[in-house]
């Protein structure tokens, strides 16, 4: 046995225990010019080492039974290129490049930036990348685990023997990394991890892993996300021109998994859906599709928010080209990309993130700060650099790998407060006492600075429930800096008025005025999302007061007050054509509905309403200034009737809406306005076109110069029974006469 390396190294390495594989296996220079060479290949019967430059084969020995090599020749470290040969205990040859013989490519900048959570494009270096090494090809990975006593990489390409390709640990960050040659593309793998502590043991997906098997399997595969050619230019040059608060935006929500099935009762593919789902998108005349999460994760039932593999768009449909080839297709169509996104929490699954190191990692071991006990999953160290840094990391991804167009960010609340859905005793308190979480406050600001500085153009959209000022303000004034939050109060006040017997309705009108009350302390997006179609709620359409045709009627004119209330929109899918059932992820939409009438008038209702929101500057153009908007009557609750206003940037642009939220037709109904002339009727949900009883004014209105509300002229409308009807004042036609020549 060569007398420069202890039996117990060896043992070591034999037994997959050793946490420094470089210190035993690869070259090791002598001070007497030669360089020993050692190598543990337990299938092998005999090994060489082969000269590159000279072609010189020389035989190496065996120190072990269970195939532990060495040889010592002449030559320079660095500076000989050598590969090994080996013969098989089966008699197969092998010629391969040693993995201990490349340099780490982690640089010790990367190392300090990941320390410091400044790492912002790690994805670039963690993971599995393939890349060429001293004109080698293979796969280097790196993995963060620095309680983690040993890392190796298995998969079919060592049968899934953790001894065979042990990590270099990078110290003090604890940062694991190891060049594989002659790895591809497919390959499948995990890590395999044990602990310093309790003996712990597990193989776990990749965290930065950029693609894995479909469930239940769970491994990572190395794939090639660098090579896209995208055809979206001209859409990335004009978002990053646009400025979102005064622009158009119309949200089709979709889980792509049950949007629609195929003739074998099965999911579409990402290009499958990039037929189908964009055209259709676009035939409704959306601005924006808002995609549930398509991170990788292992129960379908939880519609992608435990996540898994945050680097990873879901096996399910594709592979991660053909999930940019559907953003891609988006984008050429004139369709903007959201996806939902979830840094609040992640599942307890054992290949996951969860007690990745043995110890808690990603989370809080403290149960009362990393455990979310709604959902049974753990919630993130935001107080941790390097867990910042993933997520951080992964938020620029997904907009600069996928060329996404925003996030919207589940479960805010549950991040901004300690004690979200605990009982006294259940929580820690901050450090000065109080409920708020401070590390996950100044995460997100963080991520909503970065977003909006590396990404012009981009949106970030809070799913925020409480009252917490601010969220859509930016951070250099103290708010969180989001673009977009969803007005949850309004969704339920509304939702609690439309379910209410008309009659009853005058009882609690203040249930819609009161969203206007504080419409303006936020940059509101109106939300009617999967949330409010699930766990027994039903669908929007049986929650609607009335019998069948109150509840279409009904319907439509709650999705005509939500486009002209103030605010951005967002409807999931199948609300737009009357879906009876309540949602599931097991089923597809309903699309046997359009063959009745009734659901396509409701459809084309949807579709007009969409074109005619995107082509009237007054209905989002100042969204979020009380400029915007006008009551002309807030208080008709004996007749459950609301008449306002909505202005564009310029004031002579606007619209005169009336909502009536009864089954009674109001005859020689008055709203004052603001300007003489004759108001066209623009849209009445009522149209016979929609399924309506066609009740109108005929086209349009002459005001008269009588004074009503607080301005000098009003309008006598005939009010049709649970509808909305938008008038616009006619702008007389402008002949232009050329001069005749003297």
């Amino acid at each position: 046995m060569a007398p420069d390396i202890h039996s117990d190294a060896i043992a070591a390495i034999l037994y997959g225990a050793h946490g420094a594989p470089f210190e035993v296996l690869g070259p090791h220079p002598a001070e007497d010019g030669t360089i020993s060479i050692r190598a543990f290949r337990p299938t092998a019967q005999a090994m060489w080492v082969v000269d590159q430059t000279t072609g010189e084969r020389t035989a190496m020995n065996r120190l072990h039974d269970e195939g532990f090599f060495e040889v010592t020749i002449p030559g320079e470290w660095p500076g000989l290129q050598y590969r090994y040969e080996m013969t098989t205990r089966d008699g197969q040859q092998e010629i391969f490049a040693d993995p201990y013989a490349f340099p780490p490519l982690l640089t010790d900048y990367d190392l300090y930036l990941f320390g410091e959570g400044r790492f912002l494009n790690s994805y670039e270096k963690f993971g599995a990348h393939l890349r060429e090494t001293d004109g080698v090809k293979g796969v280097n990975f790196v993995v963060w685990a620095p309680n983690a006593h040993r890392v190796s990489i298995i998969g079919n390409f060592n049968a899934w023997d953790a001894r065979l390709h042990p990590m270099r640990r990078h110290d003090p960050i604890g940062v694991w990394e190891l060049f594989i040659p002659g790895l591809g593309e497919g390959e499948v793998y995990r890590y395999d991890v044990v602990s310093r502590f309790d003996a712990y043991h597990a193989e776990k997906t990749d965290p930065y892993g950029f693609f894995a098997e479909l469930r239940p399997a769970n491994a990572s595969i190395v794939v090639n996300i660098e090579g896209y050619d995208w055809g979206d230019d001209d859409w990335m040059t004009k978002r990053a021109e646009t400025k979102p608060l005064n622009q158009p935006m119309l949200i089709y929500e979709v889980h792509l998994g049950s949007w629609r099935f195929n003739e074998q009762g099965k999911w579409l593919t990402y290009r499958e859906l990039a037929d189908v789902l964009v055209a259709y998108v676009k035939n409704m005349n959306y601005t924006h599709v808002e995609l549930m999460p398509v991170s990788e994760h292992p129960l379908d039932a939880s519609w992608g928010y435990q996540v898994t593999g945050y680097y990873a768009p879901t096996s399910r449909f594709g592979p991660p080209a053909d999930f940019m080839f559907l953003v891609d297709t988006f984008h050429q169509n004139g369709i903007g990309v959201l996806l939902d996104w979830v840094p609040a929490h992640f599942p307890k699954d054992g290949h996951g993130l969860s007690y990745f190191d043995g110890t808690h990692l990603y989370e809080h071991a403290d149960p009362r700060k990393g455990e979310q006990p709604d959902w049974g999953t753990y919630i993130f160290n935001y107080g941790l650099n390097e867990v910042r840094n993933f997520l951080l990391s992964n938020a620029l991804f997904w907009l600069k790998e996928y060329h996404l167009d925003g996030l919207r960010v589940d479960a805010v609340s549950s991040m901004l407060l300690l004690d979200f859905s605990r009982k006294a005793g259940q929580w820690v308190a901050n450090k000065y006492g109080s409920n708020e979480n401070l590390e996950a406050i100044a995460f997100l600001k963080e991520m909503n600075t970065l977003i909006h500085g590396e990404c012009p153009g981009a949106v970030t959209i809070a799913e925020e429930s409480t009252s917490w000022p601010m969220v859509s303000r930016p951070t250099y004034i103290g708010g969180l800096g989001f673009t977009f939050k969803w007005d949850m109060g309004w969704m339920h006040d509304t939702l609690d008025y439309m379910k209410l017997d008309p009659v009853m309705r005058r009882f609690h009108h203040n249930k819609m005025t009161f969203s206007m009350m504080y419409a303006f302390n936020e940059n509101f997006v109106l939300a009617l999302s999967h949330d409010e179609v699930v766990h027994l709620k039903g669908s929007l359409m049986t929650r609607m007061s009335g019998d069948w045709w109150k509840k279409f009627a009904s319907l439509r004119l709650l999705f005509g007050y939500q486009y002209t209330h103030p605010g951005k929109k967002l409807n999931f899918m199948g609300q737009e054509f009357g879906q009876w059932q309540e949602w599931s992820e097991e089923r597809s939409l309903d699309w046997y509905l359009l063959d009745l009438p009734t659901h396509s008038s409701v459809q084309a209702w949807t579709r007009d309403l969409n074109t005619f929101y995107r082509a009237q500057p007054a209905l989002y153009e100042r969204d979020f200034d009380w400029k915007g908007f006008q009551w002309i009557d807030a208080n008709d609750a004996d007749q459950s009737v609301f008449t306002y206003l909505r202005f564009a940037e310029d004031p002579s642009d606007f619209l005169v809406i009336a909502c009536n939220f009864t089954p009674v037709v109001r005859y020689d109904y008055t709203v004052g306005v603001p300007e003489a002339g004759r108001y066209l009727e623009v849209m009445n949900s009522d149209s016979s076109l929609y399924g309506g009883s066609n009740v109108g004014n005929a086209g349009s209105v002459q005001s008269e110069a009588i004074p009503s509300h607080q301005y000098q002229h009003r309008l006598r409308l005939t009010l049709p029974p649970l509808a909305i009807v938008i008038l616009k004042l006619e702008t007389p036609v402008k002949v232009q006469i050329d001069e005749k020549p003297e």
